[in-house]
Formats: C-alpha cells, sequence, structure tokens
C-alpha cells in the first residue's frame, strides 16, 4: 500500500516495470490502491509480453491532425500545458483515420512559421515500433536510426504510445548485463538468491564443464602410451590447448557483440568467417615460432619443437573459425549464444588442440 501511494507519480512505463517485478498478491494490492485510470493502463500494460515494447512505452503522447499548420500547433501546446507529458521531443501526426503518418521534432517546429503546414516539416522518414516488438529490437532501432523517441503502435497502425530514448539506455544496460552474466553461468539476480538456489543454478552450468574436461581427459587417454615415453609431451601439452581457447575466445566475444548489434548477418558471414579463420592462421604461424624454437631448446629436440608448431598452428586455425561458426549456428537455431557458445568452444579447442598435438607425436616422434 505505501509502494502504491509513493507510485502515483510515476509515468506509466515506470509503474509497470515496479508491479511486474512483485508476487501476484502483491500485485493486487498495489493496483486496489491506485487510481482507476492508472489502474486500468497498468494492467494493460502487463498483458503485453515480457520484455517487448508494450512494457516499455510510455501511454502519454503529443498527437496532432496533419491538417494543422505550426500556428494552430504551438497554440495547442501553450493552451494544454498542463495536460502535457512532462518530458516529450516530437508530435505525432494523425490522418483522418487516427494512424500515424508523420513525426515532427519538436525544435523544427519552434523554429518554422506559423503559416507551414506540419507536413511539411515533418520527418522524411517515419518510423515507428510495433507494441509487440523485443525490447532487444527496440534498442537497436533506437542505435540504427539515432531516435530520441519513437511512437509505439498496434497491428491497427494506430499510436497507442511512446518510447523514450531514456528507456531505452536502461535496456542496453539490462541486454549488455544479462549477456555477460549468460556467458558465466550465472543468473541475474544471482547475488540475492538464497545459497541453495544459487547453488542449484550454477550446478548445471559446472556439470556441463564437467563433462566437457571428461571428454577432454579421453582423448588424452587414447596417447597414454606416448606420453609415457615423452614426458615433454605432458609438460607442453597444456600450452596448444590454452592457446586455442583464448584465441578462440577473442573471436567468440567480437562475434556475440556483432550478432548482438546486427552487423554480422548471413549477407556477409562468409567473409567474416574467412577473415577470422585468417586471423587464427597468421596468429597461428607467429606463435607457432615462439612456442617452437622455445621447445626446442628447452628439451633440445628440434622434431618436438616442429611438432608442437605445427599443432599450435591448425588449433588457432580451428579456434578462430569456431569462435564465428558456433554462435552464427547457435543464433541460426534460435538458440541464445551468450549462454552457450562458451562451453562449446572450449570443448572444440582443448580436444582439438590435444588431439593434434599428441595425434602429431605420435606419428612423428614414437
Amino acid at each position: 500500500k505505501q509502494l502504491a501511494t509513493n507510485a502515483t507519480e510515476l509515468d506509466v512505463d515506470d509503474a509497470v516495470d515496479v508491479v511486474e517485478d512483485l508476487e501476484e498478491s502483491d500485485q493486487e494490492v498495489f493496483l486496489d490502491n491506485i487510481p482507476e485510470t492508472e489502474r486500468k493502463l497498468i494492467r494493460e500494460g502487463l498483458t503485453y509480453p515480457e520484455d517487448s515494447a508494450g512494457r516499455m512505452m510510455q501511454r502519454e503522447f503529443v498527437s496532432m491532425s496533419l491538417l494543422w499548420n505550426v500556428g494552430e500547433a504551438i497554440d495547442f501546446l501553450r493552451q494544454n500545458k498542463n495536460e502535457l507529458p512532462e518530458d516529450f521531443y516530437e508530435i505525432y501526426l494523425l490522418n483522418n483515420e487516427n494512424k500515424i503518418a508523420g513525426i515532427v521534432p519538436l525544435g523544427r517546429l519552434m523554429g518554422s512559421k506559423r503559416s507551414v503546414l506540419l507536413k511539411e516539416i515533418k520527418n522524411k522518414k517515419t518510423r515507428t515500433i510495433n507494441v509487440l516488438t523485443d525490447q532487444e529490437e527496440v534498442a537497436y532501432q533506437f542505435n540504427k536510426y539515432a531516435l530520441v523517441s519513437a511512437p509505439v503502435i498496434n497491428n491497427q497502425d494506430e499510436v497507442i504510445g511512446s518510447i523514450t530514448v531514456d528507456d531505452v539506455v536502461d535496456v542496453i544496460e539490462e541486454e549488455r548485463e544479462e549477456d555477460i552474466l549468460k556467458l558465466g553461468g550465472v543468473g541475474q539476480a544471482d547475488i540475492y538468491d538464497a545459497v541453495i538456489d544459487t547453488t542449484k543454478s550454477r550446478f548445471s552450468w559446472l556439470l556441463v564443464n564437467l563433462l566437457t574436461a571428461i571428454v577432454a581427459s579421453i582423448v588424452i587417454g587414447f596417447f597414454q602410451a606416448s606420453i609415457e615415453k615423452v614426458v615433454a609431451l605432458a609438460v607442453l601439452m597444456p600450452i596448444v590447448a590454452s592457446m586455442g581457447g583464448n584465441a578462440g575466445t577473442q573471436t567468440l566475444t567480437v562475434s556475440v557483440r556483432a550478432l548482438a548489434t546486427k552487423e554480422l548477418t548471413t549477407a556477409n558471414a562468409f567473409k567474416i568467417i574467412t577473415k577470422e579463420t585468417f586471423v587464427g592462421g597468421i596468429n597461428g604461424v607467429i606463435f607457432a615460432l615462439i612456442i617452437g624454437l622455445l621447445s626446442s631448446y628447452w628439451f633440445q629436440d628440434n622434431l618436438l619443437g616442429s611438432v608442437i608448431a605445427m599443432a599450435m598452428i591448425l588449433n588457432l586455425l580451428v579456434a578462430g573459425m569456431a569462435g564465428i561458426l558456433i554462435p552464427l549456428t547457435l543464433n541460426r537455431f534460435k538458440i541464445d549464444p551468450a549462454l552457450a557458445s562458451g562451453v562449446i568452444l572450449t570443448t572444440i579447442t582443448d580436444v582439438f588442440g590435444f588431439l593434434s598435438f599428441l595425434g602429431l607425436a605420435s606419428i612423428l616422434l614414437i
């Protein structure tokens, strides 16, 4: 009840943001203690999917007839100043069917002569957002088109709300935090959860890592006889796997971000895959020379140095390719790349790193 009293001055989108995090019984108490008009708007906002434009939008916006001129618009704003939204940046023009027909920035309105028609100073493009659009897509559109606000429309193209850039900044921060936590396999409220809940949420992630580590160990087990004969293999083999994992993670991080910002698409995927594989190959050659010379000097065995050099090149090539192919493939199957890519990449680079190094050693050294 106290929260409801304090929330009466919130914008509807902020009130919805507060209510959606409450337990269902508390939601009812909250809604019962706010005015009827606001209650209706908040209930309607809660009917839209979570993380959609409908949950983000403000219900207050300024709209005018497409047939008005600048003078009529300014007079309207002055006469209704007490009923206007506290902050607004654009005026939405409506046609005779009450559908969006244009957008006029407030600055352009104030800089035009009174006799100029609003439709003559509207934006060239009318960019709208459907009420069911995912908030991540909303943030992408604001970033791509440098929007400060955008009208939210229903399936009949009727304006039902507005989203402003301050709401989008919150979404960008929320999505960034969510992706970082997913990469680590933890939840957003992890620090506040009870011990048992946190343990359960992390257990599944750690179990997957254990299984992938077992797969890598099985591969090593195939070459047990080789390792027993050449002890240097046990000393050097973690280097190949570790370098592959780090190189792959670099590509993976860039790829996941590029997918999120839509910079990486099916149109340019082949070009990016080729580039990342080529980068992996170049780094592979450079580090192969370094580790090859060090190993040859360390163990006084030039052939051993050649083996680890070849394995390094192969694993960094695979790491570069896998770092981009994995998130692309997961994205194609509608699986969040930020959640699953890391485990798959680590498995591939570890298994292939051990397999290439120990396999080459078994062929060339033993």
